[in-house]
């Protein structure tokens, strides 16, 4: 029997997109969100992650012209009106006239590499200059005009109407590094992990929170008070920023150094993921 090579070929296309097409539609599923049942129309191959914390998460590196062009089609971000799009450098809009890189969109790269299967989701969270006490709820941040740990709660609750959360990158510490504040904050973070857990119905959620850079002498005090985290909370790990470099300001990552933490922060979440238990 002849075989015709133009229908097999369209036929093997059509099986193809058909594929696709079931890896990333869209599925009804449960999730449990304060206690109580909401159904929403989720992609479970649609993985979101958040990037909280304050300046560095937010991004304050100078975007070389290489990285311009550092993009996924499979990482997407939402924007501040709620709408994904293809992740470029700057993610963050927390400052006005401030466009930088930060580790989010590296860490988003690394994570859809590791599984061709999904699409990841970055929700923009940081605030510059916040201390972990603006990230509670009701708290206000005077400086940026915001309400920080709401704000996030909004963009996570729009997030989770399109995929699944599955971990938190977290960068900040900076505005509590002083002696006066560093040995409450092992604690202060932990009930923020908690909340978050809450509020997206996974005590598991994976949580992996940065050193602060080690150019400035009050991060070597702060980082030993960090990474006291894993052994308090489970699911939980720290990232190392051993080697990275200041932009000039002995505060902030220089480009290169953000996409490298955002590397290393996906190491860590993927082995975080490998130990869950569900």
């Amino acid at each position: 029997m002849k075989i015709n090579k133009g229908l097999c070929v369209w036929l093997l296309t059509l099986t193809c997109i058909f594929n696709r097409a079931q890896i990333f539609a869209q599925e009804r599923t449960t999730i449990q969100n304060n206690g109580s049942e909401v159904k929403r129309n989720v992609n479970p191959r649609f993985e979101i992650y958040l990037l909280m914390g304050q300046s560095n998460m937010a991004g304050r590196g100078p975007i070389t012209p290489e990285m311009k062009n550092e993009a996924n089609d499979s990482v997407l971000v939402l924007t501040k009106q709620g709408d994904w799009v293809v992740a470029h450098h700057p993610l963050h809009y927390d400052k006005p006239g401030v466009a930088a890189a930060g580790p989010g969109l590296a860490f988003g790269i690394k994570m859809a590499e590791a599984n061709p299967a999904i699409k990841i989701g970055l929700v923009p969270c940081a605030v510059g200059g916040t201390s972990i006490e603006k990230w509670l709820p009701g708290a206000y941040d005077e400086a940026t005009k915001t309400h920080p740990y709401d704000d996030a709660v909004e963009r996570i609750k729009t997030a989770m109407n399109y995929g699944i959360v599955k971990g938190v990158i977290w960068h900040q510490g900076e505005a509590n590094s002083g002696a006066a504040k560093v040995n409450q904050y092992p604690e202060q973070l932990k009930e923020l992990i908690a909340r978050l857990r809450k509020l997206v119905g996974n005590s598991e959620l994976p949580f992996i929170a940065g050193e602060l850079g080690e150019f400035h002498p009050n991060h070597t005090i702060f980082n030993e008070q960090l990474n006291k985290l894993p052994q308090e909370a489970p699911f939980t790990a720290v990232v190392s920023a051993y080697g990275l470099t200041q932009k000039g300001d002995m505060l902030h990552f220089d480009g290169a150094s953000a996409d490298e933490l955002g590397r290393r922060y996906a190491d860590k979440m993927l082995e975080v993921q490998k130990t869950l238990i569900k």
